[in-house]
C-alpha cells in the first residue's frame, strides 16, 4: 500500500489517517530497515507514511489507543443502514405483537365508527322523519341519508392527506396520538348530537362525524407506516395485514354491539309493530339506542391512547429522516431485543436515506410515479365496489326475506334484524377474508393475493349480473316486496364471496403495499395519497350507488329517490370496475421478501464505503491526501 501525503500534515492527523487504513486492511507494507526506530523490527505494527522512495515512521499505535479511537467513532460508524438491517433480521418479539394491538385497536375503532351508522340509519328515519299522515315508518330523506352515511368518508379523505403529510414532516409518533384523541372526542360528541329540530340534530351529527372521519383518516397512513417500519423483513406483510384485519373485527363489533343494545331495549320495552301501533312502534327510549352505539366507539380508542403516547419514534424515521442514528438505536434498544454492537464492524449500506428528491419531482415520478399510480388507482377502484356493496345489503336482505317489510316490525326489532344480517355476513365472509390474507401474505405475496381478489370479485359480480333473475326469483303474489322461487342460498353465497375475496384480496393489499414502496421521508405522505384515492372511490360508491341502485321502475324506488339503473345493472357496472382494478394491479410491484430500503431506493449498496473512522472521512472530504497504487 502506498500513500502520498500532500501538504503539511501534522503527526496527529497522519496518525488518524493511517489508523483508519490499518483498521481497513489490518496491515502495512514493511518499512525499510534504515528507517525503522531502534527496538522495532521489520513488519512491526507501526503507523507510518510510505512515500515513493522511503518509509517515514510517524507514530506507534497501541492496541489500547486503537480500541479507544474506535470507540469514540462508533456512533458515526454505526450507519443507518446497519441499524435498519438489524431490525429487518430481528426475530419476532413480544413488542411486535404489542404494536399490532396498539395500532390495530385504532383500526377496530375506525371500522366500528364507519360501519355502525348503517345499523341505526333506519332508526334515525323512524325517530326524526315520521309523518303521522303516512302509512309507512319514517325514513331519512335521500340527501340526509347520503350525508349521514357518507360525511365520515369525506372527513377520512381529508385526514388521510393531512396526517399523512404531518407524519413525514413532524414524525409518526408525534401525531399518532392526535388521531386517536380526535376519534375519542368526536365519537362521544356524535352520540350527543343535539338540536331543536330533526334537521338540526342531523346537521350536528354530520358535523361531528366529519371530524370523526378526519381522525379515522389519519390513522390509515400512520398505522401502516409505523407497523411497516417496526416489523422485520420476513413477517412485515403479516404484521401490517394483522393491523388492518382489526377492521373486520370492528365491522363485526359494531353489528354485535347494535344487536346487544337493541335486544336489551326490546326486553325492557314492549313495542308493537308499526302496523299495530305506528306511534308506540318507535318508543322515545329508542333515541338512546343509536347514541349508545355511537358512543361506545370511543372505548377501544381510549384504552390504547396511553400506549400510543409511550411508543418510541420508528428507527427508520429517526435514522433516515431525522438523521440521528444513535437515537434510533437507543429507541429500538428500549423496546426490542436487538444487538446493535455489531454494526460498527460492517459496511454501511444506507447513507442519509438515499437521494434527496421531492414529492412529484422528476426523479420521484421516474422512480415511483407508476407505483403511486398503481397503488392509488387500485385502491380507488376497490373502494367503489367495497363500500357500494355495503349499501346493497338492505336490498339483498329484503329480497331474500332476511328483512321483513318495515311496517311489520317495531323500530327496535328493525335495528336488531339489520344488525344481525350484517353480523352474519361479517362473520362468514368479511372477517375470514382478512385473516386468510394475514396467514398467506408473506407466503404467496401481496401481488398474487390482489390479483386473486380482483379476479374473483369480477367473476362473482358477472355471475350475479347474468343470473340475477333466476337466483333472485320473482315477486311473491301475497307480498310483492319479497321474492319467491329462485335460489336465495346461491344468491347470498355469491354475494358473501365477493366480500371474502375483497378482503382476501385488494382491500388488505392496497393498505400494505404503499407502506413499503416509498422512501421514509415520503412514506406516510404517499400512503395518505393512496388511501385518499381509495376514499374518493368510497365516496363515489357511497353517494353514487345510493342513487344508481334504485329501482328502474317509477314508484318502486325508495322514498325520496329518483329512479336508478337497478341492482342488476349496478352489479354489471361493479364487475367492470373490478376488472379495471385487475388490470391496474399490473402497475403494482411485488414487495414480499425485500427490505423497505431496497424497495424505496434508499439502499445505496452499489456505493458502499469502507468502514473508515470519522477523522479519516473528514480528511478525505477536504482533499488532504490522495491514494495511489494498489492494496
Amino acid at each position: 500500500m502506498y500513500l502520498t501525503v500532500i501538504g503539511r500534515i501534522g503527526k496527529v492527523e497522519v496518525s488518524k489517517i493511517l489508523t483508519a487504513l490499518c483498521l481497513h486492511k489490518q496491515r502495512f507494507d514493511p518499512c525499510d530497515d534504515s528507517t525503522v526506530p531502534d527496538g522495532q523490527s521489520i513488519g512491526s505494527p507501526l503507523a507510518c507514511a510510505v512515500t515513493e522512495h522511503s518509509c517515514v515512521p510517524v507514530h506507534t499505535v497501541s492496541k489500547e489507543a486503537e480500541k479507544k479511537h474506535l470507540t469514540q467513532d462508533a456512533d458515526t460508524m454505526t450507519g443507518a443502514g446497519e441499524i435498519l438491517n438489524s431490525l429487518d433480521k430481528a426475530k419476532t418479539q413480544w413488542y411486535h405483537f404489542t404494536t399490532i394491538i396498539i395500532a390495530g385497536m385504532g383500526f377496530f375503532t375506525d371500522a366500528y365508527d364507519l360501519f355502525c351508522i348503517s345499523t341505526v340509519t333506519r332508526l334515525l328515519g323512524r325517530l326524526y322523519y315520521y309523518d303521522p299522515l303516512s302509512k309507512t315508518p319514517g325514513v331519512l330523506p335521500a340527501n340526509v341519508s347520503a350525508a349521514v352515511n357518507g360525511v365520515a368518508l369525506c372527513g377520512t379523505f381529508v385526514g388521510q392527506l393531512l396526517f399523512g403529510w404531518l407524519g413525514d414532516r413532524l414524525g409518526r409518533k408525534r401525531v399518532y396520538g392526535w388521531t386517536l384523541l380526535l376519534m375519542i372526542l368526536t365519537s362521544l360528541a356524535s352520540a350527543m348530537s343535539f338540536g331543536s329540530s330533526a334537521k338540526a340534530v342531523m346537521s350536528t351529527l354530520c358535523f361531528f362525524r366529519f371530524w370523526l372521519g378526519v381522525g379515522i383518516g389519519g390513522d390509515y397512513p400512520l398505522s401502516a407506516t409505523i407497523m411497516s417500519e417496526y416489523a422485520n423483513q420476513k413477517t412485515r406483510g403479516t404484521f401490517i395485514a394483522a393491523v388492518f384485519a382489526m377492521q373486520g373485527m370492528g365491522i363485526l363489533g359494531g353489528a354485535t354491539i347494535s344487536i346487544i343494545i337493541s335486544s336489551m331495549f326490546r326486553s325492557a320495552i314492549d313495542s308493537p309493530s308499526f302496523m299495530v301501533n305506528p306511534v308506540d312502534s318507535t318508543p322515545r327510549q329508542a333515541d338512546f339506542v343509536w347514541r349508545i352505539v355511537l358512543a361506545l366507539g370511543a372505548i377501544p380508542a381510549a384504552l390504547t391512547f396511553y400506549y400510543r403516547m409511550k411508543m418510541p419514534e420508528t428507527a427508520r424515521y429517526t435514522a433516515l429522516v431525522a438523521k440521528d442514528n444513535k437515537q434510533a438505536a437507543l429507541d429500538m434498544g428500549r423496546v426490542l431485543q436487538v444487538d446493535f454492537t455489531g454494526v460498527i464492524d460492517v459496511t454501511t449500506a444506507v447513507s442519509g436515506g438515499g437521494p434527496e428528491y421531492g414529492l412529484f419531482s422528476k426523479q420521484f415520478l421516474k422512480r415511483h410515479g407508476l407505483e403511486l399510480l398503481g397503488c392509488s388507482s387500485t385502491w380507488f377502484l376497490l373502494d367503489i365496489a367495497f363500500y357500494s356493496q355495503n349499501l346493497f345489503q338492505k336490498d339483498i336482505f329484503s329480497s331474500i326475506g332476511w328483512l321483513p317489510a318495515a311496517k311489520t316490525m317495531s323500530a327496535l326489532e328493525e335495528v336488531f334484524r339489520v344488525s344481525r344480517a350484517q353480523a352474519l355476513i361479517a362473520l362468514v365472509s368479511t372477517v375470514p377474508g382478512y385473516w386468510v390474507t394475514v396467514a398467506l401474505v408473506d407466503v404467496i405475496g401481496r401481488w398474487v393475493i390482489q390479483m386473486i381478489g380482483f379476479f374473483f370479485m369480477t367473476l362473482f359480480m358477472f355471475v350475479l349480473t347474468f343470473q340475477y333473475y333466476s337466483l333472485r326469483g320473482s315477486p311473491c303474489k301475497n307480498d310483492p316486496s319479497l321474492f319467491c322461487g329462485g335460489n336465495h342460498t346461491a344468491f347470498l353465497s355469491l354475494y358473501a364471496l365477493t366480500f371474502f375475496f375483497a378482503n382476501f384480496g385488494p382491500n388488505v393489499t392496497t393498505f400494505i403495499i404503499p407502506a413499503e414502496l416509498f422512501p421514509a421521508r415520503l412514506r406516510s405522505t404517499c400512503h395518505g395519497i393512496s388511501a385518499a384515492a381509495g376514499k374518493a372511490g368510497a365516496i363515489v360508491g357511497a353517494f353514487g350507488f345510493l342513487y344508481a341502485a334504485q329501482n328502474q321502475t317509477e314508484g318502486k324506488q325508495d322514498k325520496g329517490y329518483p329512479t336508478g339503473i337497478g341492482l342488476k345493472n349496478s352489479f354489471l357496472l361493479l364487475s367492470v370496475i373490478n376488472a379495471a382494478g385487475l388490470f391496474m394491479t399490473f402497475f403494482v410491484p411485488e414487495t414480499k421478501g425485500r427490505s423497505l430500503e431496497e424497495l424505496s431506493g434508499e439502499n445505496n449498496s452499489d456505493k458502499q464505503q469502507a468502514p473508515y473512522s470519522s477523522s479519516y472521512m473528514a480528511d478525505k472530504q477536504t482533499g488532504s491526501y490522495t491514494e495511489s497504487g494498489r492494496y
